[in-house]
């Protein structure tokens, strides 16, 4: 899921937010406020405050026409358009010497997605992600993430494995299926390390052109809108099923580097959904409810990853046998069809993509803890891994071999959440005697 996905808006000071957008400009200072409705306004983003349901975003821009120098406000450095193109091309370089399909350079303005956020906040969509509401504001701040900030640096990874076929695991109601996303190592490691590098260049460089540069590394870690810096970059497009897109695929994982280096922005990336709708056809809980829109309340990602307790009942049967995440709308994505194997570091580990669903639930907590280390799979922890065995269990045909003896094996769990959920899967399969 990459990525990536998203307790009522009011709960996080959210709902029925206004934007209001203070602009500087060569023309003087216009202020303006407006719902957030209306997605107007230009300039960089500079502060976000959720004050008494407000959300205030100031925005500055200023550039030296006379000598062609790009200046921020404040202590930020400038850059004579030759160096900051030097710059540029480096990063490109470095970012494909270290394995990014794409690298590409935005701006900081995020005011266009804000009434976007806040609707689905104040619809309640992100479900019990509180963090999601918590952390609003800071999305649409990069500025307080990284005072001074200028630039985004956005950056995408292929993942897609050499694995078992997907279509086929999820059609054999014996094997689990996991997101190819979480195969192998977690992204989050791999992409930080290798977005720390780049930074670390760029830092080195900028140095030797006696120009201070502060930088800040985001891997799906902190609250920053990667899908939107991704478009706004050109490296990828928002696909109706809202993860990133490109004529490649979706199979990718996304960074960031939040810079005050002043970077000329590259064209945004067009969009090539045209009237396909697959994603949305083929999604089993229809979770994505309209174009670019999804309700992770339904989505079964949210419900195997995200979710903390008892998965609601009426969407069990509706989850198969997928114990980790879910791959449909990209299996079905016309795009997907030209992905190319992924970096090696998602290389397929613990015979995950085709693995017996009876085999693991009988894995005990040391064994989930030490097989699955260095697994993005292992923050869900053992009594969630559990759970969702049980349901995919509980939604196997029924006689098929050992999977009543597997689940009456958990029958005695400490966990409730467990025993919750290996009682429905034994009554299904009694049901159907």
């Amino acid at each position: 899921m990459a990525a990536g996905a998203q307790q009522r808006a009011h709960q996080g000071g959210l709902a029925g937010a206004e934007v209001a957008i203070e602009r500087n400009d060569h023309s003087g200072l216009e202020q303006r406020r407006q719902r957030a409705a209306d997605t107007s306004g230009g300039g960089g983003i500079r502060q976000v405050q959720a004050e008494g349901g407000l959300v205030i975003i100031r925005a500055m821009h200023d550039e030296d026409s006379e000598t062609g120098a790009m200046r921020v406000a404040g202590d930020a450095p400038s850059l004579s358009v030759g160096d900051a193109a030097t710059l540029r091309r480096q990063i490109s370089s470095w970012g494909a010497e270290l394995g990014f399909a794409a690298i590409g350079v935005s701006g900081i303005d995020v005011a266009a997605a804000a009434p976007g956020l806040l609707r689905w906040l104040d619809l309640g969509r992100h479900g019990q992600m509180d963090y999601m509401a918590k952390h609003a504001a800071l999305r649409l701040a990069p500025q307080a993430l990284l005072p001074g900030v200028r630039t985004v640096i956005a950056a995408r990874l292929p993942y897609w494995p050499a694995a078992a076929d997907a279509l086929a695991v999820l059609g054999d109601d014996r094997l689990a299926y996991v997101s190819r996303y979480a195969l192998g190592r977690d992204y989050h490691k791999t992409m930080r390390r290798r977005l720390q590098k780049i930074a670390a260049r760029l830092q080195e460089a900028a140095a030797k052109l006696g120009r201070p540069c502060s930088c800040r590394v985001f891997s799906d870690s902190a609250p920053v809108l990667e899908t939107e810096f991704a478009r706004q970059s050109g490296v990828g497009w928002r696909g109706k099923h809202t993860l990133s897109l490109t004529r490649e695929g979706s199979w990718h994982f996304l960074g960031e580097i939040y810079t005050n280096l002043p970077l000329a922005a590259d064209p945004p990336a067009e969009e090539h959904c045209g009237d396909c709708r697959r994603c949305l056809d083929v999604c089993p809980t229809a979770a994505i409810v309209a174009p670019y829109q999804l309700d992770a309340r339904l989505c079964i990602s949210y419900l195997t990853i995200e979710l903390p307790g008892s998965i609601p009942p009426s969407l069990r049967p509706l989850i198969g046998n997928r114990i980790y995440g879910c791959d449909d709308c990209q299996l079905h994505c016309p795009w997907n069809r030209f992905a190319r194997i992924g970096d090696a570091d998602f290389a397929v580990r613990n015979g995950l993509d085709a693995a017996p669903l009876t085999a693991l639930l009988a894995w005990s907590e040391s064994e989930f803890d030490s097989r699955l280390a260095g697994s993005a799979i292992r923050r869900i922890g053992h009594e969630r891994w559990l759970r969702n065995v049980s349901v995919a269990l509980g939604n196997a045909r029924p006689g098929t071999t050992g999977v009543v003896t597997a689940l009456r094996a958990r029958l005695d769990h400490p966990s409730a959440l467990v025993r919750e959920h290996v009682v429905w899967a034994m009554a299904r399969h009694a049901a159907a005697v």
